[in-house]
């Protein structure tokens, strides 16, 4: 929906507020909550439709939703041991892999409490900086793989530009998807799901395994255009689809 780390553009903004208009609509990512406050609550419009609005946080490890104010649902942490555990493998690991990092900006990894968090150049890389550093995914896939015999059981996932993300066995984006049918009574075959890690070893991978109908995307760009599409479906004169500012 934005850029890594950035927020969210106007124009999806006014998108995503129309979709609201209609329907009910989730948000799962790799961020934490504060990413969340930072990124998408500050730039939608503060009114009667965020009742529609559900967050999952850290891959769907936590859930949020707007009764009159923002209501913690569930939140499945990490025990303190299994947190130290991750920390040290993700370094170990990422030694073991050979790759080298010239510059690093902020945290590399973080604790999030319910995920822990590698992000190779750093919470606070430049986004060109980290667009270019692992556009295949090869490098992550390499540490990947030397994660998975140190950390046996736990869901370990691809996600953004950088980031590996760590959480509890099972607790991932298709807990998420889980957790909403249960939580808002709707059927998993009701559901659409768009993320740009739909790949095995990516974190929205979980999400099409649960049996939600997905669609790749690239960017918050073709993202905007899913979002036009379902508007689109529904229109009946009354919403107003916006351009996403790009040809």
């Amino acid at each position: 929906m934005a850029p890594s780390k950035s927020a969210l553009g106007s124009d999806v903004a006014a998108l995503l507020h129309d979709l609201l208009g209609i329907m009910k609509v989730a948000v799962i990512s790799g961020g934490d909550w504060s990413q969340f406050q930072k990124q998408l609550l500050a730039n939608l419009p503060d009114d009667e439709r965020l009742k529609d609005l559900f967050l999952l946080p850290t891959c769907g490890t936590q859930f949020y939703e707007y009764v009159g104010h923002w209501n913690k649902v569930y939140s499945e942490d990490l025990s303190a041991d299994e947190r130290a555990r991750i920390i040290k493998a993700l370094g170990d690991a990422f030694e073991q892999s050979g790759i080298k990092v010239e510059k690093t900006w902020g945290q590399v990894i973080e604790d999030r409490g319910s995920q822990i968090t590698l992000s190779a150049l750093g919470q606070e890389a430049p986004l060109v900086e980290k667009e270019t550093w692992d556009p295949d995914f090869a490098k992550r896939t390499k540490v990947r793989a030397i994660l998975e015999p140190l950390l046996p059981g736990f869901a370990i996932h691809m996600g953004g530009t950088t980031s590996i993300d760590i959480t509890k066995p099972g607790i991932d984006k298709a807990y998420g998807i889980h957790k909403l049918r249960d939580q808002l009574g709707i059927e998993i075959s009701e559901m659409l799901f768009a993320g740009d890690a739909i790949f095995p070893g990516g974190n929205d991978y979980p999400a099409e395994t649960a049996g939600v109908d997905s669609i790749l995307v690239r960017d918050p760009f073709e993202t905007a255009r899913v979002i036009q599409a379902v508007l689109a479906c529904f229109n009946d004169g009354s919403v107003q689809i916006v351009s996403p500012g790009k040809p």
